[in-house]
């Protein structure tokens, strides 16, 4: 993992309490074993938000980064799957802000996915508490995707009013700067692998 983005994420912690700065988005194409990866993240700066919807054992790997992010004292998001969240004591991700915060609900963090402002609305409106804007830049995981840029994510960012804007897509230890100072932290794969 990239130094200049482990002194980044010491620097935007100082700045911004709560969340970790740092959020591994799994990725089962790019990153088929989570878990290898989990091990290596540092306590306490970092997050991970479990993607793998269609692994044919999601509910046992789920349990078992769970219990990994629980050991190395890092936070975990269940993406789309409040049961699984809950049952895990997890926080969930809403996709664009679909769905909202489940009636009850006593798991963990609440994050979503901003593309636009009608997906930053729905967030707001979900109770979420941090939201990962995207695409910033140019990423692998959607090829030829219009991205937002610095002075995109920005606009969108300034939206937020109280949930913290995090950034995601194509960020790495040289341009995280870019989205400036609003900044909470980032959401990545390629900057974990």
């Amino acid at each position: 993992m990239d130094s200049r983005l482990i002194a980044w994420a010491r620097a935007v912690k100082r700045r911004h309490a709560g969340p970790p700065p740092l959020w591994f988005f799994t990725d089962e194409a790019r990153a088929p074993d989570p878990l290898s990866i989990i091990r290596r993240l540092p306590p306490g700066l970092c997050g991970v938000l479990l993607r793998h919807d269609s692994h044919p054992h999601r509910a046992a790997l789920a349990k078992a980064a769970a219990r990994l992010c629980r050991a190395r004292r890092l936070a975990l998001i269940i993406a789309g799957d409040a049961k699984l969240a809950a049952r895990l004591q997890a926080g969930v991700h809403l996709r664009g802000g679909q769905g909202g915060r489940p009636t009850g609900w006593h798991g963990g963090l609440v994050s979503a996915s901003v593309h636009n402002e009608a997906q930053m609305r729905r967030a707001r409106r979900a109770g979420a508490e941090l939201v990962f804007i995207s695409p910033v830049f140019p990423t692998a995981s959607h090829p030829g995707a219009v991205v937002l840029g610095g002075a995109g994510w920005r606009r969108l960012a300034r939206q937020a009013g109280r949930i913290k804007p995090y950034a995601l897509g194509g960020i790495n230890g040289v341009n995280m700067k870019r989205t400036g100072l609003l900044c909470a932290g980032i959401g990545a794969i390629d900057a974990f692998l």
